[in-house]
């Protein structure tokens, strides 16, 4: 009997089998699939994991998360890190994804960051630190990342003088706390 789609998300749409080429959309175990090192987010909020989860379970995964091969076998995730993570606390063995050509890193830390700001859920620290990657480990200037980024480049300064604050400061920030008043 052929299983019903409902309640298993995309992966019910994608045929069995399906070669793997760059841009495909197919099926891979989830323990093939390793994080992305340049991933600009650092906080995974428990909570919010465990709802995706539960949203995962009851309706599958409804959007896969981009890979590429990795050199030293199996994949590497360029987006959908919560979605990957939310998949393993939801059990899945196996989890939707669009397989992309090698991309080099700076590419990477792009495509990992504009899938972030599109969703306008980065903290602020998170974002500068990976303005500050782009700009420290990758040489690029301030108007190539936001060039790269769809930002202006006023936007992408601004959140560099962030990571001059104080890191007791900048936790908070990353925390979604408000700094203390300053006496006076």
């Amino acid at each position: 009997m052929k299983r019903s789609a409902l309640g298993k998300g995309i992966a019910a749409l994608i045929p069995e089998g399906t070669s793997l080429r760059p841009g495909t959309v197919t099926e891979v175990a989830i323990g093939e699939i390793r994080p992305n090192p340049l991933q600009p987010r650092r906080q995974f909020a428990a909570a919010s994991l465990e709802e995706l989860a539960a949203s995962i379970r009851e309706h599958g995964l409804l959007q896969p998360v981009v890979v590429s091969r990795s050199p030293a076998g199996g994949y590497e995730l360029i987006a959908g890190e919560r979605r990957w993570r939310a998949s393993r606390l939801a059990g899945l063995e196996r989890i939707p994804v669009v397989l992309r050509d090698a991309v080099p890193d700076a590419d990477q830390l792009a495509l990992a960051l504009i899938e972030n700001l599109q969703r306008e859920d980065l903290t602020p620290i998170e974002e500068a630190r990976a303005y500050h990657h782009l700009r420290a480990e990758l040489g690029l200037a301030q108007e190539a990342i936001a060039a790269r980024v769809g930002k202006d480049r006023s936007t992408v300064a601004n959140a560099l003088r962030l990571l001059q604050l104080p890191l007791s400061v900048q936790e908070m920030v990353d925390a979604g706390e408000p700094p203390a008043p300053s006496p006076g």
